[in-house]
């Protein structure tokens, strides 16, 4: 895999290069979305096309349904399985978890056990929020919730296509998947206040302060209206002492900006969430300062093919 300022991708042996061929990555990276945490799925016409039967009866339900009941003690199997597909439905949402355990008729910390559970499945990650200090809340009631891979979604509830309203969240799902594979992801949060939120911040390990902020668009409103699109993201890195550098996930544009000396980055998603593929298994950069973002803000980066 090598980048150039023509971006180039090879996916299957094929090679796509630039932004006129962004529709061609886009559409395996519908079919990752859809299909690519499995293997089997992508090799296997039929269970593509019977996902519910494969991987949701075969895999997931012998977790929720077997595997946990026996290493907790669960009694109500089936509650667990409603809160999974609320948070799998939901995938990307913020979770209160008081109005959550109300919503679902859950006592609260027979809740927090069902999350942490799912986590220990891995089947769901959790960000937590900081405020627009990039400050940790000192009660955190409220988080985000993911699932581990974006096709069980698909998986559960039938496939999405690139123009499905759900296909937005997953495509935020598939990105923070793929971060969280990082040996910095417990570093990372969401950032949320009263008048703003930010979709992904990677902090500094030692000094605590944003290195990296990211929005996941499925979207290329930003370069009709980046002020509109960047609103809060500006904001936010005004207030800190040491700005963080800002990437902006699109649907199929890329370039760069700058407003009010903040300098602003913008990818399509399909391309962010296969170069961090490509780190978070090992393959070196020859250029980037950061396993988190900082290979996304240099002109020309090279990564061992092997």
């Amino acid at each position: 895999f090598r980048k150039t300022r023509d971006v180039c991708f090879e996916i299957d042996g094929a090679s796509v290069k630039g932004e006129k061929d962004i529709e061609k990555l886009n559409q395996e990276f519908e079919s990752y979305i859809n299909f690519g945490g499995f293997p089997e799925a992508l090799f296997n016409s039929e269970i593509r096309d019977q996902m519910d039967r494969f991987i949701s009866h075969d895999i997931i339900d012998k977790v929720l349904l077997r595997d946990l009941p026996s290493l907790y003690g669960l009694a109500d199997v089936q509650e667990l399985k409603r809160l999974f597909s609320v948070l799998a439905y939901n995938s990307g949402m913020e979770v209160n978890l008081g109005e959550l355990a109300q919503s679902a008729s859950i006592a609260k910390n027979t809740l927090k056990k069902y999350i942490e559970y799912l986590e220990a499945a891995f089947l769901i990650v959790r960000l937590p929020r900081i405020d627009e200090n990039a400050k940790r809340l000192k009660r955190q009631s409220n988080f985000k919730v993911y699932l581990t891979n974006p096709c069980l979604r698909a998986a559960m509830f039938g496939k999405l296509e690139q123009d499905d309203e759900a296909f937005g969240p997953m495509v935020e799902t598939a990105i923070v998947s793929q971060l969280a594979q990082s040996n910095t992801f417990s570093t990372t949060a969401y950032a949320r206040w009263k008048t703003g939120e930010i979709d992904i911040v990677n902090l500094d390990p030692q000094t605590q302060l944003p290195l990296y902020i990211f929005e996941i668009k499925w979207s290329d409103r930003i370069t009709k209206s980046p002020k509109s699109v960047l609103k809060h993201l500006l904001t936010f890195a005004k207030r800190q002492t040491q700005k963080p550098e800002i990437c902006v996930a699109t649907r199929s544009t890329r370039g760069g900006i700058t407003i009010d000396g903040i300098k602003v980055i913008y990818r399509p998603a399909a391309y962010m969430a296969f170069t961090f593929s490509n780190i978070m298994v090992g393959r070196p950069l020859v250029m980037g300062r950061h396993p988190m973002g900082g290979f996304l803000f240099d002109s020309d980066v090279e990564v061992d093919p092997r």
